[in-house]
């Protein structure tokens, strides 16, 4: 975690600075976009990061050191490396706040600055904005299998290094689960922390009991038992029970009891009916242990009492998906004052970037439903009705009048001065939840989604042709 990230980049945004410099193009103001592209399981995204982004962006500064291993390194003009000295970013930056829900192919962020300091931020940014989005999401597919329950992120002994760790428990919060195990992160992000018990208290003790009714003793008002050291049903619910009467005669109220291995279906249903003939119908059966969407899901199928869930590997990590797929591509370019859009061409159809300086609307039907997003180029206005078409199948088209909309992208830097308003964890997880609820059910299932329109506007189409005619014209 360190406060000045400017060489966290790779040698080729470097390179490639360096040569802007030498050619004399550096100062000509160019247009990037981030977005990511579509992966199973990402259908959609929450994302996360921008603060962590910003922070990064205003302490950008090369130090004399930094300067001077770039020099002993070799291939760097002289002039480059003075100007790295007194760089600073003066560009302005339109990202979507954190907690918003993100499609594939759309901006996320848009950079216009100075060809060199937007080519610097590359990595960087996608470093940044790419883990953090791709943590927020996986919370947000466990917390919607868990169908109200309370999940609290439990990884940080299995993440990818202690920043994964920090920022990924931040990134869950925003996704949606409750609290967090680690305690730094509870520290940094003002967010809740929470634990039960470990299996190493339990067999700390000569037997399981003792282990439980020292932890009553210490813990009256927070005694929440891990109860399968040993056998759950056989000595671990019984043991749990046996302790909640002694702390009721005390006028203490039990917790409950926290199953980590076994058939958590099975055991669950079976804990909960000990525990109800006990009288202890408020204790709570806590799981855990290598869960998922996907488990959880199939656990919500067989019937499992379980009222919270902690949630570790499989969250910090993001097993399904090793990486957002995240990217950032040129967009457009000033030569002479004068916008030049520039564009990515591929034979699949996938790789091909959408060109010029554009926006991101989001539709609301009457009833206040998402309907669509719209990317459209700066200075298109919305007609109603609006017709929204397939990107390539123009039969493919729906007519909406009466909508409302708001544009995604916000201001964040401009002319390198930050206006972005901090936001809380808690806020952002809010706002997160919040926009969700505007999205149909369909749209977020984990199984087969229905896919969300992402529409192109009629110009940004237009634009797209008239560069795909341009280049072929070139080809020939």
């Amino acid at each position: 975690m360190f406060k000045n990230l400017s060489m966290m980049t790779d040698l080729y945004q470097l390179t490639m600075m360096n040569g802007y410099f030498v050619d004399g193009t550096h100062n000509n103001e160019a247009v990037f976009d981030m977005f990511y592209r579509r992966k199973e399981g990402l259908d959609y995204c929450i994302s996360a990061g921008l603060e962590q982004l910003v922070d990064y962006i205003k302490n950008l500064k090369f130090t004399d050191d930094d300067v001077a291993y770039l020099q002993k390194r070799g291939g760097f003009n002289e002039g480059f490396l003075r100007y790295l000295r007194e760089l600073k970013f003066t560009g302005d930056i339109y990202a979507v706040q954190e907690g918003e829900v993100i499609f594939p192919y759309e901006p996320l962020m848009r950079v216009k600055a100075p060809l060199i300091q937007a080519q610097l931020i590359e990595t960087a940014a996608l470093n940044i904005l790419n883990h953090q989005t791709l943590i927020a999401t996986k919370a947000s597919r466990v917390v919607h299998a868990a169908q109200g329950k309370s999940v609290v992120e439990f990884g940080l002994r299995r993440a990818h290094g202690p920043d994964a760790g920090i920022y990924g428990a931040r990134a869950a919060v925003i996704g949606g689960c409750g609290g967090t195990s680690n305690v730094l992160a509870g520290q940094l992000f003002d967010v809740a922390i929470k634990g039960t018990q470990s299996h190493s208290w339990v067999m700390s003790y000569e037997d399981e009991l003792t282990a439980f009714e020292r932890f009553a003793d210490i813990y009256p008002d927070g005694c929440l038992l891990l109860v399968d050291t040993y056998d759950t049903l056989g000595s671990g619910v019984p043991n749990a029970i046996k302790v909640f009467k002694k702390l009721r005669e005390k006028g203490h109220k039990p917790v409950g009891i926290r199953i980590d291995s076994g058939d958590l279906a099975y055991l669950s249903k079976k804990a909960r009916q000990v525990l109800d003939d006990a009288g202890f119908k408020d204790a709570i059966i806590f799981a855990s242990g290598d869960l998922d969407e996907e488990i959880i899901t199939s656990l919500n199928v067989q019937g499992a009492h379980i009222d919270a869930y902690g949630v570790g590997t499989k969250l910090i990590t993001s097993e399904s998906n090793s990486s957002l797929g995240g990217v950032y591509k040129l967009s457009g370019v000033y030569i002479n004052g004068e916008f030049c859009p520039r564009m990515k061409i591929s034979d699949n159809p996938e790789k091909m970037t959408n060109p010029g300086l554009k926006k991101v609307y989001r539709i609301y039907g009457k009833d206040g439903m998402a309907e669509a997003d719209l990317i459209a180029l700066e200075g298109e206005s919305l007609k109603r009705p609006l017709v929204l078409k397939h990107e390539t199948l123009d039969w493919k088209k729906k007519a909406v009048d009466d909508y409302t909309f708001r544009e995604l992208l916000t201001p964040v830097f401009l002319s390198g001065k930050v206006v972005y308003q901090k936001r809380s964890v808690a806020e952002c997880a809010n706002y997160s939840q919040g926009e969700l609820n505007r999205f149909w059910e369909e749209y977020k299932r984990l199984l087969n989604p229905h896919i969300y329109k992402v529409n192109v506007s009629e110009g940004l189409k237009k634009l797209k042709m008239r560069l795909l005619k341009e280049h072929s014209v070139k080809g020939e």
